[in-house]
């Protein structure tokens, strides 16, 4: 199995960017992980639904038909760091070839996105940009795997 990190649009941060990497070659010790960046789109209007509608169409080119797409949103389903670490081995158990989770542009996702996902994960009731949400989400990820494997990471 795979977990895929995947991202719509870059990051201008090299502070996010090492952070990123930091909790990157942590997960490699537990899991095949890759994160995948997917091209920012540039429109001349500044229209939400057009550009919901062109981020739409890179997402789900980018995931496979068995993929588990899980996204992540403010407005999806919320567990304490020991309670992710649970759901994320349900998910696994559930033998996905790749376990993907998606972090949209700035408006969210658009009505086909999420009509594709299986899940969708909040990590806070507040709101986080979707840059800084990256870091954020490899170090709750990194968590759930030491947790799963019993080791001195968390404290309870």
């Amino acid at each position: 199995m795979e977990i895929v990190f995947l991202l719509t649009g870059k990051t201008d941060s090299s502070e996010i960017e090492n952070l990123m990497n930091q909790f990157e070659k942590r997960l490699k010790h537990y899991v095949r992980f890759q994160t995948i960046e997917i091209k920012q789109v540039k429109l001349k209007s500044s229209d939400k639904n057009l550009l919901l509608l062109a981020e739409r169409d890179l997402q789900l080119k980018a995931i496979q038909d068995s993929d588990f797409l899980i996204l992540l949103d403010e407005n999806g389903s919320y567990w304490t760091s020991r309670g992710f670490s649970d759901q994320l081995q349900k998910w696994m158990n559930m033998g996905p070839k790749r376990l993907v989770f998606l972090v949209g542009g700035a408006f969210g996702f658009h009505e086909a996105v999420r009509n594709r996902s299986q899940a969708s994960l909040s990590l806070s009731k507040m709101t986080f940009s979707h840059q800084i949400i990256r870091p954020i989400f490899l170090e709750q990820l990194y968590r759930a795997f030491t947790i799963l494997k019993n080791e001195p990471y968390h404290n309870d």
